[in-house]
């Protein structure tokens, strides 16, 4: 291994362990491991050229839309009208409420493409209402928390528009038609857990809903859900692209709760700007960095390097493919999804197209395993909000998740070695 690569990571590791931003931390890596070739003042001008460089680019600007939109609609009243839906797809099952939480956040994620917001918006919703039910309330934190990473596999997600940036083009409607299956599956195994454990707790089913229930309940969702069809309707059909309907998506949700539901009023709209302008400053300041360190490792050829250990280490496509899932999952624990994608995936890359890998779906692969990561401690962003709706303290969480965590990462590894699931809808789809 080159020493630019020992420098790098040690560096990076050691600025995260002590404390350091880990947008910070990457930025100081990289301009370290930078003196290794330059002098300080030109390691330091490289540095912030590839950063301000990195952002200059169309397709980002589809991040801080979706951010906006999805702070919109968190504040617009759409969960709640989303929880009432879910609660008629899920049906008399025992658990039921935990179900229904599975479900809204597969449609809040599919609409705001954020998992945080899913969990703070749908957990905040359901919690009381499972409180009152009798439900352990760890338990129904443990359902929130890890249902809510279904958002960004279901699109549209902004993972895939930054997996898209890196890749060099990797189609962003493809990437969003793959998202679908695996995300599905992720749901449907977070359920499977619900009820058996549900079933163990004694929680009784919820009575079926009478006609004018599901009649209410279905137009209330219709035009929330209508924004998947815009959204996925106009890039997979070429009438515009994935930042042209991030746009639209913000006009989209503001008629919603500002004209129609009147949910928001224009006094809401500059705490909603401010919230919205302070997340995409961090997730772009975290891409700004990951990106100068993207290129400190091609100067340093450390892609190439790492590609050949591991094609050294064995060229059996599984072997390596467990490998990579094995460094995801541990990654995901104390990195947040951006900077992972935008460091890994250059690492990646070349070893998965050797071995004939699809770059969409390892795009899958790489937003799956990661996002498993936002779950747990020490940085899991979804854990952290997750417990704080549901009103109880992490200590209590960690046993009740550890089935939830089990099951994501046997889907995971489904989604992993079963290309079909990435592919299908945008072969059938989009031809691709």
């Amino acid at each position: 291994m080159s020493n630019a690569t020992v420098l790098l990571f040690g560096t990076f590791a050691l600025l995260m362990v002590v404390g350091v931003p880990i947008a910070f931390a990457i930025g100081s890596a990289a301009a370290i491991t930078f003196l290794l070739f330059l002098t300080f003042d030109q390691s330091m001008f490289i540095v912030a050229q590839q950063m301000a460089s990195g952002l200059d680019s169309f397709t980002l600007l589809a991040i801080p839309f979706f951010i906006l939109a999805g702070n919109i609609m968190n504040s617009g009243g759409m969960a709640r009208r989303l929880v009432d839906f879910a609660r008629i797809l899920a049906g008399p099952m025992p658990g039921s409420l935990a179900h229904v939480n599975v479900i809204a956040n597969m449609l809040f994620g599919s609409i705001s493409g954020s998992a945080v917001a899913a969990a703070a918006a749908v957990g905040g919703v359901m919690a009381p209402v499972q409180r009152k039910e009798g439900y352990d309330p760890a338990f129904s934190a443990a359902v929130n928390i890890t249902s809510c990473p279904t958002g960004l596999l279901i699109p549209p997600s902004n993972t895939f528009i930054v997996y898209s940036l890196i890749t060099g083009g990797t189609s962003i409607g493809a990437l969003f038609l793959a998202g679908y299956l695996p995300g599905i599956l992720m749901g449907l195994g977070v359920m499977l857990v619900a009820g058996v454990m549900a079933r163990k707790k004694g929680y009784a089913p919820a009575p079926r809903p009478s006609f004018a229930e599901v009649r209410d309940a279905t137009i209330n969702a219709i035009l929330p859900l209508g924004l998947i069809v815009v959204i996925m309707g106009g890039i997979i059909g070429g009438i515009f692209t994935a930042v042209e309907a991030s746009g639209i998506a913000v006009l989209y949700t503001l008629f919603l709760t500002l004209v129609w539901y009147r949910e928001i009023g224009l006094r809401d709209l500059r705490r909603i700007l401010v919230e919205s302008t302070v997340t995409t400053s961090i997730v772009l300041l975290m891409i700004g960095a990951s990106i100068a360190m993207s290129r400190v490792m091609a100067f340093g050829q450390i892609p190439q390097a790492i590609a050949q250990i591991m094609l050294g280490l064995s060229d059996n496509p599984t072997v390596i493919l467990l490998m990579i899932t094995a460094v995801l999952l541990v990654v995901g624990t104390f990195m947040d999804m951006t900077p992972a994608l935008l460091i890994f995936t250059p690492i990646f890359l070349p070893v998965v197209k050797e071995i004939g890998i699809d770059p969409v779906h390892f795009g899958v692969i790489m937003t799956f395993n990661l996002c498993i990561g936002i779950c747990t401690p020490p940085v899991g962003s979804a854990l952290f909000v997750g417990c704080s709706v549901g009103g109880v303290p992490i200590s209590k969480v960690l046993r009740p998740i550890l089935p939830f965590f089990a099951v994501m990462i046997v889907t995971g590894v489904i989604v992993t070695f079963v290309p079909w699931l990435s592919l299908a809808l945008p072969r059938y789809v989009m031809g691709y």
